[in-house]
């Protein structure tokens, strides 16, 4: 019970600091005594800190403030893309302290290279984290594939051409427990922490890039399905006669509304560099007016909302977010995904109309940030465990 206590006071620290001992006590229901004893440990375990601050703006003397330590142990993220890896460090508080990225050579995803390599930036940020008083207490790793229930094997993952691979022998030990977890998952435990108070609890996300990923938060807890591999919503079937996809069938939705067709369609080569920079090309074309330009975007919106009608009249989610890579074509992808969506729903226009679709509040960067926070989690669910560590 102690424990579970100590829990209790450090995530409600972290959602909602800084607090008062007397404002701990009133939102959890313990005594003030209780709370006494147990914010003294927090202290003495450095995951709390505690500072004179006037935070009402009152005349007199300033009350003590309770917040998470912004050094000590923290949580380490990590991101495995097509065509780049990337890693970063948050501490108790939610913040970003580190991050390194480091591109990967373009077609070379073989999982012994590529796991090599993380193991690489994992050990640098590592390294930079004792300059700032970090430690780390846990890694998450972000895939975008499908992660076995309850395992860290990646059963499969079509474009990275992975399939049956565990990350976990290949990658450093020593920074607390390891998971591994399909990133849309991520993005949507990053998009929910992002949300306004009393907001994100029920919604579909979409992580949309070379591949399309989604997850579903259903009063706040991601809906895994049996085996864990809710949410593919890219293998989707939008056009029966469509194209070849990797996964094996035909017209699946990313095939039209993945990153690699975005390009194709608006005349760009996908193999011609990193892909962030030639999608904001993309971008500045249909601001331009470009019509090729505006058609692929104007297509990937139609095929990705096709997609998502399905799911919206199988879940109907309170709101649906488009994150990922394709984000970063804005508002030009939403009116082709909202018309799709609003015309295919079954509730449009009856009970109520269809649910609002929002870009990410974080852009590209929701599964490293939902990694991260993963980690963090991690601490905060037991502090007995990271203090020893």
């Amino acid at each position: 019970m102690r424990l579970r206590n100590l829990s209790r006071v450090l995530h409600l620290l972290a959602d909602d600091g800084p607090l008062s001992r007397a404002e701990v006590a009133a939102r959890t229901g313990l005594t003030r005594a209780a709370i006494s004893s147990l914010v003294d440990e927090l202290l003495r375990a450095g995951l709390v800190v505690e500072s004179s601050r006037d935070r009402s703006g009152s005349v007199g003397r300033p009350g003590t403030a309770l917040e998470p330590a912004d050094r000590g142990p923290c949580g380490i993220g990590a991101e495995i893309g097509v065509d780049q890896l990337a890693v970063c460090a948050m501490d108790l508080r939610g913040g970003v302290r580190l991050r390194l990225d480091s591109p990967m050579t373009a077609g070379d995803t073989r999982p012994g290279r590529v796991l090599a390599a993380l193991a690489e930036l994992l050990e640098e940020l590592v390294g930079r984290c004792e300059g700032l008083g970090l430690r780390p207490a846990g890694v998450t790793v972000a895939v975008p594939g499908l992660v076995a229930r309850d395992s860290t094997t990646v059963v499969r993952a079509p474009n990275l051409g992975w399939e049956g691979v565990d990350p976990a022998p290949l990658l450093p030990t020593g920074h607390g427990p390891l998971r591994v977890e399909n990133e849309a998952n991520l993005g949507a435990v990053a998009e929910r922490a992002a949300s306004p108070a009393g907001t994100g609890r029920d919604l579909l996300y979409v992580s949309a890039g070379i591949g399309i990923g989604a997850a579903v938060l259903v009063d706040g807890e991601l809906l895994r399905g049996a085996r864990g591999f809710a949410g593919e919503l890219g293998h989707v079937p939008v056009a029966p006669d469509g194209p070849p996809c990797r996964c094996g069938s035909t017209g699946c939705a990313e095939t039209l509304a993945g990153e690699e067709a975005v390009l194709r369609a608006a005349g760009t080569d996908p193999g011609e560099g990193p892909r962030a920079p030639l999608l904001e090309a993309v971008r500045a074309r249909c601001e331009g007016g470009d019509e090729r330009a505006l058609a692929a975007v104007e297509r990937a919106g139609r095929a990705l909302g096709v997609a998502l009608s399905a799911a919206v009249n199988l879940l109907d989610p309170a709101e649906v977010v488009i994150g990922g890579p394709l984000a970063r074509l804005g508002h030009r992808l939403l009116p082709a995904l909202e018309h799709e969506v609003g015309l295919r729903t079954a509730v449009a226009g009856h009970d109520r109309p269809a649910p609002p679709l929002r870009l990410s509040r974080l852009g590209p960067d929701g599964p490293l940030l939902g990694a991260a926070r993963t980690a963090v989690r991690g601490v905060l669910d037991d502090p007995g465990r990271a203090r020893d560590t």
